[in-house]
């Protein structure tokens, strides 16, 4: 067996505990590979299928209780640090918020296979009042999902391999090439993602100063504003409520169910708090694809706008009878989209 391979087998539990701490701690070094291979090693009994979920359930454990009580203290400041360093930022904060307000603590059942709500699923629960022994159980009970599957498909991959003494005997000779190979593939399929949609919002969004002199210049001229909607989650509002000046309050989630309302014959502006303006960036290339072109994010976002000093509104819900009919914009809007209304 080569050295490396022993001082693995030797040295698996501390190994497999400060890797899946680390990366549950916000550093992008996917574990998936190492579960595999821990799983597959435990066909030959040099590794405890049992000892190795005990060490990564106590990992995530550390981990998750100390996001959650940052997530409850800090709230939104905690995310935006860990969607930071998350390669998944473009599903980082909107899609754990929209799981958590459509499923609540189930979602944490789940969190853990899906790239970017792993990140951020243990401070919004914090962020959210969400009870520290009701966060436990479920957390402990996600955990041990994820763990579980991952290391019997290494077990079952294993029994497999070990029924070919050559094949058997080439995998352990090549294990930790194929081990680095997995990490990376990993890494590079994420940053790759991450970096062509970034690259797309970039090439669409406008800076706060070009949507200050749009909305100036229709002033002066007597023309309709660009239609400009908010993005933000009902979490999002509660470190400052107000919006840009016209803005209409629409859930992600909803805004491509009506995205009839949307105006075809001028700008449509999108914002939110994420970092590198992640959610009207996903939102603003659905909506392409629909074929509404003027849809442009907001750089920066609501705090983008609001660090360069211009103006910021108190919202007021309008009556349902009023919201049929958006002054502001003249088009239509239904009633369930003039505000977040996600349960």
């Amino acid at each position: 067996m080569p050295i490396a391979l022993l001082f693995f087998v030797h040295y698996v539990y501390p190994i497999l505990f400060l890797w899946v701490l680390v990366e549950q701690l916000g550093v992008p070094v996917p574990s998936i590979p190492l579960l595999l291979t821990a799983g597959t090693l435990s066909a030959t009994h040099r590794v405890s299928a049992f000892g190795a979920l005990l060490v990564v359930l106590l990992a995530c454990l550390i981990a998750d209780s100390l996001w959650y009580a940052l997530g409850r203290r800090y709230g939104n400041s905690v995310l935006k640090l860990l969607c930071r360093l998350s390669l998944e930022a473009n599903t980082c904060v909107s899609k754990t918020e929209g799981y958590f307000s459509k499923h609540g603590a189930v979602t944490l059942l789940f969190a853990k296979f899906v790239p970017g709500l792993s990140t951020v699923a243990a401070p919004i629960a914090g962020q959210t009042g969400m009870r520290f022994n009701r966060f436990m159980a479920y957390d402990i009970a996600g955990t041990i999902i994820w763990a579980e599957i991952y290391l019997l498909a290494g077990r079952f991959f294993g029994d497999i391999a070990k029924k070919s003494q050559p094949f058997f005997a080439m995998l352990g000779h090549f294990a930790v090439v194929i081990f680095a190979l997995m990490v990376l593939g990993f890494m590079g399929y994420r940053l790759l993602k991450q970096r062509r949609f970034l690259a797309n919002v970039r090439a669409m969004r406008l800076d706060p100063d070009e949507l200050k002199h749009m909305i100036d210049t229709a002033a002066r001229q007597g023309n309709i504003p660009p239609f400009i909607v908010d993005l933000r989650h009902p979490l999002d509002y509660l470190p400052d409520p107000r919006v840009l000046p016209g803005a209409v309050r629409v859930s992600p989630s909803q805004i491509t169910q009506h995205e009839a309302i949307l105006p075809r014959d001028r700008d449509v502006i999108l914002y939110c708090t994420c970092p590198s303006e992640e959610t009207s960036g996903k939102v603003a290339l659905q909506l392409h694809r629909l074929g509404i072109n003027r849809v442009r994010p907001l750089r920066g976002g609501f705090e983008g706008w609001r660090d360069a000093g211009y103006p910021l509104v108190d919202y007021v819900e309008p009556p349902i009878a009023e919201a049929l009919t958006n002054p502001a914009t003249a088009h239509p809007v239904p009633p369930e989209i003039v505000t977040l209304t996600e349960a």
